[in-house]
C-alpha cells in the first residue's frame, strides 16, 4: 500500500546539499514530490534522522525558481537517499 501524501515526479534537476560540518555536495535528483527527494549519492556519510540543507532550481518554463529548504534523512538504500523535506519553511 502507497503510503506517500503526494505524487513522485521524475527529476531533472541537481540538488546542492549541505551537511552537518560544513560539508558540501552536487547529487542528481531521481525523483522529487511536495514534500520528499530521492537523489543519488555515493558515501557522503549521512545517517538516517539526520537534517540537511538543500537548493534545487525547478524549470517551470518561462521562469526558473530556486527552492531552498530543510531535510531529515528519511531513508539510505544502495541507489542513494530519500530526504523528507519540510515544504512549507523556505529559507
Amino acid at each position: 500500500m502507497e503510503r506517500r501524501l503526494h505524487t513522485r515526479h521524475r527529476a531533472r534537476t541537481t540538488v546542492y546539499i549541505m551537511m552537518p560540518a560544513g560539508k558540501r555536495r552536487l547529487c542528481r535528483a531521481i525523483n522529487l514530490s511536495a514534500n520528499g527527494v530521492f537523489i543519488r549519492t555515493a558515501s557522503l556519510g549521512l545517517r538516517k534522522g539526520q537534517q540537511v540543507e538543500l537548493a534545487f532550481a525547478i524549470d517551470l518554463g518561462q521562469v526558473t525558481k530556486v527552492h531552498r529548504r530543510t531535510a531529515i534523512v528519511a531513508h539510505i538504500s544502495g541507489g542513494g537517499t530519500g530526504l523528507m523535506m519540510d515544504a512549507y519553511a523556505a529559507r
